[in-house]
């Protein structure tokens, strides 16, 4: 891997900067003992920039994250900003991010280390050795689609609506991601909508058949309305190994299979964009947890789902998949050692805090780099 890559780190509120300061340190130990460096810059986003700019995200971070090699995201809000006006909320910064950056394919992997095999609410059969890959569509759907609003009818009824829109290239982008990653790993997709009741959800249906049969006939394609993928994950979540999927589906999804691994603190995430003619893309990193202001500031969030996330950048957007493997098997080891943060917390184990979790990684990469 060439050195000085450009990252852009933008923390955010609550729990953010207290995981992604573990995440630097981990950059930190890479520069030193790996023989390159990144180029870190920093801004606020969220409600921090909010309270400094009067905006979720001003123009000159995002031009910042644009010119980014890619960008490492914390998480964003809290209520005391549950009052400002819906297009200032914190969570507008990261959506803006999204659309701005053209971050279409949201990629949730779902993995299960054997030392938190107990962790999970489900039977040990059921979980050991998952590893399942959620490929969920980011910048579309009804998250995005208009018409939306609140109005009221000529009769004085009140009502509220939103619009579940996807065009063709939307639908064949995400999927072509899906089928590519599934070609990596087991050769099977799941394609997940509503297609016996949404108009919506046999367009993507008959969009996603079309392509298998044209270029993508190698793989194993199996289509599952989203309630009994839902039921499915719970069930038998190891009969998966690709799910693509809506924005609206894929953000309910995926925090259903972060739950199989234990905790949302363990799932990390990469929001990708189109390749430019060199291969490469603008891409996000993030863990999949929020900002937690419950437990911000008091050194008790749990890191790793950050550090994964950084795990996912080497691997996606810097080509470094033997230093992803590294650190991902240096979280195995810092878990195999008995330590817990609080929301993996298991009889027997050690409690830990934000700090000392982030010790353990370290201490497991200089072990295994002696």
């Amino acid at each position: 891997m060439s050195s000085n890559k450009r990252v852009l780190i933008l923390a955010g509120d609550g729990i953010g900067p207290e995981v992604m300061r573990q995440v630097e340190r981990v950059m930190d130990w890479l520069s030193a003992r790996r023989s390159f460096s990144f180029d870190v810059g920093s801004g606020l986003v969220g409600g921090a920039s909010y309270e400094a700019h009067g905006t979720p995200l001003t123009d000159e971070t995002l031009a910042d994250a644009v010119a980014a090699d890619a960008v490492l995201f914390g998480a964003v809000g809290g209520p005391q900003w549950d009052d400002v006006a819906r297009e200032a909320r914190p969570e507008m910064g990261i959506l803006r991010l999204r659309k701005e950056m053209d971050l279409y394919a949201n990629l949730r992997p779902a993995l299960v280390f054997d030392p938190l095999v107990e962790a999970s609410t489900l039977k040990d059969e059921v979980v050991r050795g998952l590893d399942l890959m959620i490929v969920r569509e980011l910048t579309g759907g009804i998250y995005f689609g208009e018409p939306r609003g609140v109005d009221t009818l000529p009769d004085g009824i009140r009502r509220g609506f939103d619009t579940e829109v996807y065009s063709a290239p939307e639908i064949e982008r995400v999927c072509r991601v899906a089928f590519e990653l599934a070609r990596r790993r087991d050769n099977r997709v799941h394609s997940v909508e509503k297609a016996n009741v949404m108009e919506s959800g046999k367009f993507w249906r008959d969009e996603v058949t079309a392509l298998h049969a044209a270029d993508y006939g190698d793989i194993v394609l199996e289509h599952m309305y989203a309630d009994n993928c839902a039921m499915q994950l719970v069930r038998r979540p190891k009969q998966f190994d690709v799910i693509v999927t809506s924005n609206l589906f894929g953000d309910l999804l995926s925090d259903c299979a972060a739950m199989l691994t234990g905790s949302l603190g363990m799932l990390p995430s990469a929001s990708l964009g189109p390749a430019d003619e060199g291969g490469n893309r603008k891409a996000l990193y993030e863990p999949v947890h929020g900002s937690a202001p419950d437990i911000a500031g008091q050194n008790l969030a749990n890191p790793l789902a950050a550090l994964l996330s950084f795990t996912m950048m080497l691997r996606y957007s810097f080509g470094a998949a033997d230093d992803a493997d590294l650190i991902e098997a240096a979280v195995q080891d810092a878990l195999a050692g008995g330590l817990r943060t609080a929301d993996i917390m298991q009889d027997g184990m050690t409690a830990a805090p934000t700090d000392a979790m982030g010790d353990a990684v370290l201490g497991a990469l200089d072990a295994r780099a002696a």
